[in-house]
């Protein structure tokens, strides 16, 4: 069916195909029919209230969109690229339906108006989806950490082993910066949360609306202060991608860790069959390629933050058409972002740990040498010759191929008379995780009322 453009009286020849296919959306923003529909009945119920439109028509419009919605809900919807984008499509299948009362319903909006609160519905739907994935996430994590409370594995600084520390206290790292992530979600959510409808193109509109009631019936605690900003605002969208490319920056360090932990070479942990993939030659492979794709997902949600940097960089006020490139961008790192989340909490939980490995890591490459300088400066001696006396120590190690714990109580005291048999207590990896019993640390008690703290918090 060949559709006439809702815009063509200004113009006298048709718009080339070509043209008309490039600078079509409808390929991607039909995905925002739910909020467009929602956003029409909010609007057409206001016009009515405010004796712009008589409310049978208000009536027949409402009725319209609800059938549009479940035709296309149905899979009985044809969208048309001639018809550009979700808003007219939408508009012009309620004008076949219910005639000249689908003509009146765009009465006092713009199109610039309508997108931009059909995209911040749709983005406050799926932050709120978002964030109760990075709940699941973060329950899986506490679920590892109570189920390992008390499995010691080296902390690593640079990559090489630093002190022992416990995996539950690792995976509460990672209960930090998700929860921040959500934080942050959070905070996007607030000041994203206002309504833009009522901007018109630019300037405003001429009929008498009521901003206020829409904002009401669609669950926006306020309105938008200024017309100008609320046409061509994507703040919302640049910092929910933003914090999307934190929170997947998370994901791919904790990906990183994983693909480490997995290999014949640490085995710490293993990933279950089902978020693996073997190789077409090699029989005895395992490959972790959920994190490995996660890693790679990271670079790809950057992209498209930089990808809508650059359209909004040089933009003149009000809207311009450039502005259509924000939702694909946009649409994309919600995707990227659910599915990452998603395979990850399942991930995560169905993992096994490999405690033994862990364990035996842990003792080895000095890592309790902090704790033998604590132990002399509670002897009394100041921690700057304490770290040279371990050093020297920790070198006459490595010349006699031993570790700190095979070291005899002569040999301890030929590097201070100070150590005494106390020194064997002091250094094993139960003390040196439970001496780090600060607000923070990992001391079995203090990594357990953490549990229980962010437990009770949620």
């Amino acid at each position: 069916m060949a559709h006439e453009k809702l815009w063509g009286g200004r113009f006298s020849e048709p718009t080339d195909k070509f043209v008309e296919e490039f600078t079509a959306s409808i390929d991607f923003d039909k995905r925002l029919y739910h909020q467009d529909i929602r956003g029409s009945i909010a609007h057409a119920r206001m016009l009515g209230k405010q004796g712009i439109l008589p409310m049978a028509e208000v009536e027949k419009i409402v009725a319209g969109l609800r059938e549009v919605l479940v035709r296309i809900e149905a899979g009985k919807f044809d969208f048309s690229v001639a018809l550009e984008d979700i808003h007219m499509n939408i508009e012009a299948r309620l004008t076949e339906k219910i005639g000249e009362a689908g003509k009146r319903l765009h009465t006092g909006r713009s199109r610039n108006d309508q997108v931009a609160l059909d995209i911040r519905l749709y983005l406050r739907d799926e932050i709120v989806e978002i964030s109760a994935y990075l709940d699941m996430l973060v329950d899986s994590l506490i679920h590892q950490a109570e189920k390992n409370l008390g499995v010691i594995m080296p902390g690593y600084t640079h990559l090489q082993t630093a002190q022992p520390i416990l995996f539950s206290h690792h995976m509460m790292a990672y209960v930090e910066m998700f929860t921040r992530d959500k934080g942050r979600m959070e905070d996007c959510l607030r000041r994203m949360n206002v309504l833009p409808l009522g901007a018109g193109a630019l300037a405003g509109t001429t009929f008498p609306i009521d901003r206020e009631h829409v904002a009401e019936l669609l669950d926006f605690p306020g309105v938008t202060r200024n017309s100008l900003d609320s046409v061509s605002d994507r703040d919302f969208a640049l910092e929910f991608m933003a914090a999307s490319s934190i929170l997947m920056m998370h994901l791919s360090r904790f990906s990183e860790e994983l693909i480490l932990w997995s290999t014949s070479e640490f085995k710490f942990v293993e990933l279950t069959d089902s978020f693996c993939t073997g190789s077409s030659i090699m029989p005895q492979k395992k490959n972790p390629d959920v994190p490995e794709l996660v890693r790679g997902k990271t670079g790809r949600v950057y992209g498209n933050l930089m990808a809508l940097l650059t359209v909004m960089k040089a933009l003149p006020l009000a809207y311009n058409k450039d502005m259509q490139e924000d939702k694909e961008p946009l649409f994309d790192t919600i995707d990227t972002v659910k599915g990452s989340l998603k395979i990850f909490a399942d991930m995560v939980r169905e993992m096994r740990i490999n405690a033994a490995n862990m364990r035996a890591a842990a003792a080895k490459g000095f890592s309790t040498a902090t704790d033998v300088a604590d132990y002399l400066v509670r002897k009394g001696m100041p921690f700057r010759d304490a770290h040279e006396v371990v050093g020297k120590t920790v070198a006459y190690c490595i010349a006699n191929n031993k570790d700190l714990p095979d070291l005899t109580l002569e040999e301890w005291q030929g590097f201070s008379d100070r150590i005494g048999e106390d020194i064997f207590d002091a250094i094993t990896l139960e003390a040196s995780v439970n001496a780090r019993a600060a607000t923070g640390g990992t001391a079995l008690e203090r990594v357990k009322a953490e549990i229980e703290r962010v437990k009770a918090g949620r």
